[in-house]
This record gives structure tokens, sequence and C-alpha cells, in this order.
């Protein structure tokens, strides 16, 4: 019964997020909500009435007396629903704003290292803090600092309830003289310019800019990376005392390294929520029972003096929100800015690639495809290139982030000319799987077992090769050998001694690999890097099929067994015998030799190719293959 009052812009908020929560779509059926919003954003009635009338004849309407039949049903107490946030490191793991103080302090300590800090915010003691100067203000950084606060992404800044909301948090706070802390670095990304022109009507864009939320565009921002570096004396003083900062933003995601380098802890948030916390300027505060700050008159003002009620959210939406905003903005959107038209594009059939564009290269996807297709064989000699823990994210295969100097991928941009203010972020970088490649495994906080001591692209070596021509210089604190006393390199150079050498790689993880955004990069890189299994103790779905889809092996230890339970180290080379008539979901052996014991550890996986299509696949080579010889033969 709680749908039949949902707007679609809260529907379309959870749909979209799908892919954190591990599903394909979120369906919501159609009705007059779904109507009602195709009046408001300025669909022609005459396809209105046609949408209806389909969906009635077709049993697409939604009637709850004639409900539809899942396979398996939830239920949720919708007045149970209260106010909360997610992270510091997954969208998942859902915090209630009530709960947020402890939970914080236990991240602190745990997933953070910094026990006696945790134990001294839990008591309200002394702790570290760093004197900082900057915009004129003199201040003291702490742990737990909120660093960035951003109402961005596309999950929910087209949402007039959330994003009215934070506009009358903004008035609010501005009324009784708050303004954010001046370490916190505010963003505002509508979803679309319709918003701006609600905005303009309900008259809070200068109550936004008070508290320092500025229109920085329309499009992906901090949520895929790209909120730009954090001021100078402020990134200094958390790197230099390893100070655990945050973020709180309106995205969708939320993974380790994804929103900034100088960022540990992040969490989303609704776009007031996010208003708040760039108020209080930390989330070690209980916003149930904690000011945010004084008054102007110096009194102390909590969240509720300034949280709007449903009738005032409703009532600004009724009075400022209307269609001609949309018919407006929409009637041009395809002829996008001046500077889009003069943009000289050429015309063709076949794509006009640019060998020195280092934005958009050829994929070297298709080097060396026949029209045979081979039979499936044993992958033999393999060495491990990345044995990793659990929950590996697939921004932590690949990230889509800023690009650090020194790395493999901004080397390659240097080479190119490339100036590093215009390195711009991976997620822009997409284009070109020169820079994609450089960056698989890349992720900042991606912690590689074959390699102690490291944090970021880090492999061993076991090649026997020299370094190899071109190759990044490892960092002056990075260890130089790691497992086996072997070489520490970038992974992506060791994997050039690797193919130079024909030496095929595996890959070792824990549970929930490849968990997150359905990144199709996070399969493409692990393939450019001839990887040719993946061996988890559990995969996440969508990743499992982009493996696959890639033609890489995605196999499963059996239960209550892994890397760590096996005594594998990451030295051993590792021979998996296959065949042509490898079938869905079979025993798959995997023997594991130790290069100094000789010592052979012989166990069995499942092969996590699922179904009779996805070996056609996996034969080819991946999905692309299948299709081109298909389209060839035709």
């Amino acid at each position: 019964p709680g749908l039949a009052t949902m707007p679609l812009a809260n529907r379309a908020t959870i749909a979209n997020m799908a892919p954190e929560y591990g599903a394909t779509l979120g369906f919501f059926p159609v009705d007059e909500n779904t109507l009602r919003y195709m009046h408001l954003s300025g669909r022609d009635e005459a396809l209105i009435e046609t949408v209806e009338r389909y969906c009635k004849e077709n049993a697409f309407w939604r009637e709850d007396d004639n409900p539809i039949v899942y396979s398996s049903d939830l239920e949720l107490d919708m007045s149970s629903v209260e106010p909360s946030l997610s992270g510091p490191k997954r969208p998942q793991d859902r915090i209630a704003l009530s709960a947020m103080r402890p939970n914080w302090h236990d991240s602190l300590g745990e997933a953070f290292e910094k026990p006696e800090v945790a134990a001294a915010q839990r008591k309200g003691a002394d702790e570290p803090s760093v004197s900082v100067h900057y915009d004129g203000a003199d201040f003291a950084l702490k742990n737990g600092a909120v660093c960035i606060a951003a109402i961005t992404s596309c999950t929910n800044t087209s949402n007039p309830d959330v994003m009215l909301a934070a506009g009358l948090v903004a008035r609010k706070a501005a009324r009784l003289g708050l303004t954010r802390k001046p370490w916190v670095k505010t963003s505002l990304a509508p979803g679309s310019k319709v918003v701006t022109e609600y905005y303009k009507a309900a008259g809070l864009i200068q109550d936004l800019e008070a508290l320092g939320f500025h229109n920085v565009g329309y499009g992906c921002t901090t949520c895929i990376g790209n909120s730009g570096p954090l001021p100078e004396p402020i990134s200094k003083a958390i790197n230099e005392h390893d100070l655990v900062v945050c973020s709180v933003l309106s995205g969708n995601r939320n993974f380790e390294g994804r929103i900034g380098p100088d960022i540990q802890a992040n969490y989303l948030a609704s776009p007031p929520l996010v208003v708040a916390y760039a108020i209080a300027g930390t989330v070690n505060i209980d916003l149930h029972n904690d000011p945010l700050g004084k008054s102007s008159s110096g009194e102390d003002v909590f969240l509720r003096d300034i949280w709007p009620s449903q009738d005032e959210v409703d009532e600004l939406v009724a009075s400022s929100l209307s269609r001609e905003q949309f018919t407006q903005q929409y009637a041009s959107v395809f002829d996008g800015s001046a500077e889009w038209q003069r943009v000289a594009a050429p015309i063709g059939k076949l794509y006009a690639w640019d060998d020195d564009s280092t934005y958009v290269q050829e994929p070297p996807f298709f080097v060396d495809l026949t029209p045979e297709v081979r039979p499936i064989a044993t992958i033999q000699g393999a060495r491990v290139l990345c044995k990793l823990g659990d929950s590996v994210t697939t921004d932590h295969i690949s990230p889509a982030g800023s690009i650090a100097p020194g790395t493999p991928a901004a080397r390659y941009l240097d080479s190119h000319g490339v100036a590093r203010p215009m390195y711009n972020s991976l997620g822009a970088r997409r284009g070109n799987d020169r820079v994609m490649t450089r960056a698989t495994f890349g992720n900042i906080r991606v912690k590689n077992q074959l390699a102690p001591g490291t944090e970021g692209g880090f492999t061993v070596d076991f090649s026997g090769r020299e370094t190899p021509e071109g190759a990044s210089p490892l960092p002056d604190e990075a260890p130089k050998t790691g497992v086996a006393g072997r070489p520490v390199r970038f992974i992506y150079d060791a994997v050039q001694n690797y193919k130079d050498a024909g030496i095929p790689l595996v890959v070792l993880a824990g549970t929930d690999y490849g968990m997150g955004s359905s990144r199709d990069w996070a399969a493409k890189g692990t393939f450019l890097l001839n990887v040719k299994a993946v061996i988890a103790k559990s995969f996440e779905r969508i990743h499992r099929s982009n493996l696959v889809g890639m033609g890489v092996l995605p196999l499963c230890f059996i239960e209550g067994e892994g890397h760590e339970e096996l005594g594998l180290d990451g030295s051993e080379t590792f021979e998996i015998p296959l065949d042509d008539g490898l079938e869905p979901r079979q025993k798959v052996a995997v023997h594991a030799t130790h290069p100094e014991t000789g010592k052979v550890t012989r166990f069995d996986t499942v092969c996590r190719i699922d179904t009779p299509v996805e070996v056609e696949y996996y034969r080819n080579g991946g999905i692309l293959h299948t299709v081109l010889r298909k389209m060839a033969a035709s």
C-alpha cells in the first residue's frame, strides 16, 4: 500500500541503486503516479494516453487487487524507515542516523586502525589535532572531519522532494547565522537544469550559496571522483599527520579510493543531511542530541531546528515545480551549448581513430582474432598476479577517481604531453584502454598480499626478468621485495614481463569478489592484463558474468576452502586442467606447485560458467568475440 503514494522520483532513486543492492534492475509497475510524472515532465498527452492503454491491456498496470506474483517477497514497514547514512566503504552498510556517532567510533578504531583516537572520541577527551590556516581562517583539523560535502550524482539530484528539502535546510541555517566549517569543500551538481529552475522559483539559490553550495555543473562529479583536489594546506595536514577524514555525499557509491585520494571514510546521505554535515563539519557528532553550532545570537542550534516538515516540502514542491520548466529546458536539450556546437566531428560509417588521442583509442580486444574457434584448453604455468582478501570491489579492480602522479597511467599521459592539471579522472579516460589497463588493480586502497606493506597497484614479479624498459619507478617508501624475496613492481609493469615470457596469470581472492558497481572495465582490464582465471570464495553476480563475457574463467573454492585455508602464499605455479568438453558449474581441479619445496597443492573448484551459452562465450574468448564471429559468418 505504501507504493500508492510514492512519487516516481522516489521510485527512480531506489531503482537507480539496483547495482549497489545486487540487482539487474529495480522495477516499479506503471500506475497513476507514472502518468502524473509523464505529464509533469512535458510528455505529449497522446503518448501518455497510449502508455496507459497499453499497460492496462497487457497487464502491466499496477492493481493492488490483482497482485504480481514474484519468486520471493520481502516486506518493509515504511513507518519503521528512519534517516540513515551508509559507509564508510560500501553503500550496503546502512547506519541509522541515531547510531552514526558510535558507528564512526567503531570504524575509526577497527577499519581505520586508530583505537586510541576512537577511545578518546568516545569519552569526549582530548585527541590529536592539526592546526591549519586556510582562506583567512585558523582551525584545528581532527579525525572525523568532513572535508567534502557534496550534493551530487544521478541518484537523487533530480528528486524535487530531497533537493528542495536541502534548500530549506540551507535557508533555515543561513537565517540563524550558521554556515559550513572552513575545512569543508562543498559543491552542488543538480541532476538537470530543471532543478536550477525550481530552485530559482523557490528563491533557494542564495541560501544554498550562503553555505557554500554553488552549482558546479550538471553531471557526474564527486560520486565518480570528480571533486577535484582538497586545498593544499588541508591535504598536507591530512597526509602528514595520518588523519582519517570523511566525505558526506548524496551519491550512490562510496567505495574505497573513489571519492578522493585524501579521503578514507565516505558516507552516503540525503541532500538535506549533506547540508547538515557541512555545517557540523564532523561525523563525530550525534545529530539528534548535539548542537550543529550557535546562532548569530549565541544560542545552540540543533538539526531539528532547521529540518523542514514534510508539509513544508510538499508546499514548496507544489509552488515551485511546473511542467513549463521541463518543456523549456528540454526543448533544445540535444542542441547543446555553443561550445559543444563548435566541436568539429567527423562523419561516416567508420569511426576515425586518432592515434594521438589520449581519450579514445581502438581497443585491442580483437587482436589476432581468427574465424576459427580454438578449443578450450588447459591453463598451464600460470603465476599469481594478485592475492586479495574479501569484498574486493570493482572500484578496487578498476578505479574511477583521480590519476596519481608517478603511476603507469600518469606516466602514459606524461609521455603524450598531458600536463598534470589536465590528467582528468579515470572515469573520463575510460575510452582509452592504454590508460585503463595501466590503472587496473591500481586503486590507492588495494592491498595485494604478494607485496606486504604496499597499498595501491603493486605486485611481485615472478617472471625472473629485469625491470622492463619504461617501467614506472617505485615510490621511495615502497618495499622493494615481496613474497619469496621477488621484486615488487607496479602491476602493469610486471605484466609486461609476464607477457614477454608467455606466462599466463591468475588472481586469488576471498568472498564477494567484484562487488559494487557493474563496471565493465573491471573485467576488460583483467582480460587485458592477461589474467586467465580468477579463483575466489564467491563472486558478485554481475562481475562474474562480465568476467565470462571477457573470456576470463571464474572459479570458486569449495565451501570451507580458500587461498589462506589451503596455505597458498601466491608464489606457486598453477595448472588448471580444462578441455573442450567443459560444462556449466562442473568441478575443476587446480594444481598449485610451490617453487621452493616442490609441494603440489591439489584442490577442487566449481566452474562459475553457469550456462551453456556462457560456455560458448568462453570458448570464443568472450561475448564480443562470439558476436563478431557470428556477424562475420553471416
